[in-house]
């Protein structure tokens, strides 16, 4: 038994695309994606996306490296190494800097990586999408918009009379 996937829609322009991008993204759906060979300008507002969350991983990453530095030097100095010389302190946060410094990117870059990863899905080896015969040219001079079954407003007739209503062309229902 073939499961339905969603339905894709192709479109000729930007403007239709973006015009359809709009409605579709009024119309209530949220499990959505528009395919175009090119960045299109504006065309994440027209969809109604927010702002990545990969950033909040980036933040925490930093702070954890900060602080796994600043620790590991104060564990090494006041504890596992303590050397008394010339009077200095056994911990300065002068002195930890660099490792700290170093930990800081070096955390930031790996939970960056890692949120990507993780809110994007991947790593994903297939996609239906792919098995669409006119898929080949969204990567040269046509525009879709494909919209998962998964959606909780997604229904096969409702959805491509939408689709249709927007100026969607070759609207053809995606198998999983």
């Amino acid at each position: 038994m073939n499961q339905n996937y969603g339905i894709i829609a192709a479109f000729d322009t930007v403007p239709e695309l973006y015009h359809a991008c709009e409605k579709v993204r009024d119309a209530g759906y949220s499990q959505w994606d528009a395919l175009t060979p090119f960045p299109v300008h504006g065309l994440d507002a027209a969809m109604g996306v927010r702002r990545s969350k990969v950033p909040r991983f980036s933040l925490t990453g930093g702070i954890t490296g900060f602080c796994v530095g600043m620790s590991f030097i104060w564990w090494v100095g006041a504890w596992e190494y303590p050397l008394l010389v010339g009077g200095k302190p056994y911990f300065s946060p002068m002195f930890a800097f660099p490792v700290s410094y170093e930990l800081t990117i070096l955390f930031t870059a790996f939970a960056t990586i890692g949120g990507m990863f993780f809110l994007n899905g991947l790593p994903m080896h297939y996609h239906p999408v792919l098995k669409a015969p006119q898929f080949v040219r969204a990567t040269d001079d046509r525009f879709y918009i494909v919209i998962e079954a998964t959606d909780p407003k997604f229904n096969v007739t409702a959805t491509r009379d939408l689709l249709a209503k927007t100026g969607g062309k070759d609207i053809v229902e995606l198998e999983a």
